[in-house]
């Protein structure tokens, strides 16, 4: 990292809870031609070789706003609503499998569990429906493997104009709730 200037944050400022959405990458090596020495911090290399059209396929359902408690580790206090606005994957012309993941919040191991399903169908082990059959089950499920933090890149996070910033914040700390569901717990 490189900084190039430090000023005084604005009023309302908060890194967190400012933020309009967040933007990661996740790199896999699937072809030990790949593996480059250099970059073994922040690529996974992969045993297996990845089908990543049926990985981005799985993705599809995934979008938009959603409870991924199936996916995430729970936080006493904390909601586990997200919108998921991008989740597609693609073949670098190196020979690289990327993730390129994108959402207002994440939950803690949110990307590197989704990360986790994705490979289970990539590899054939699971099949492209069953990243929306976790998802629905609305609970951490063992069967999804967290996947290393390896690989993962946070590249991205966009805020709002200086004077939106409290608001903004405001707006992240509230309780989410899926539209029409008044039965859920807060949290």
């Amino acid at each position: 990292m490189v900084v190039h200037r430090a000023l005084p944050a604005p009023e309302g400022f908060d890194a967190r809870f400012s933020a309009l959405w967040r933007r990661y990458a996740y790199r896999i090596a699937d072809d030990v031609a790949q593996r480059d020495p250099l970059h073994r911090a922040d690529v996974l290399w992969h045993r297996r070789a990845l089908d990543v059209a049926a990985m981005s396929a799985s993705c599809a359902t995934l979008l938009g706003e959603h409870d991924f408690a199936a996916f995430c580790r729970p936080r006493e206090g904390a909601t586990t609503i997200r919108e998921l606005q991008r989740l597609t994957w693609e073949r670098t012309p190196a020979g690289l499998a990327v993730a390129h993941v994108r959402a207002d919040a994440f939950c803690h191991s949110m990307v590197r569990a989704l990360v986790g399903a994705c490979l289970a169908v990539g590899e054939g082990r699971r099949p492209v429906h069953w990243p929306a059959q976790v998802l629905a089950g609305g609970r951490r499920d063992p069967a999804v493997a967290v996947a290393p933090a390896r690989g993962l890149t946070l590249e991205e996070v966009a805020y709002p104009d200086d004077h939106e910033l409290a608001a903004r914040a405001a707006q992240a700390r509230r309780v989410r709730r899926l539209p029409g569901d008044d039965s859920q717990e807060p949290g």
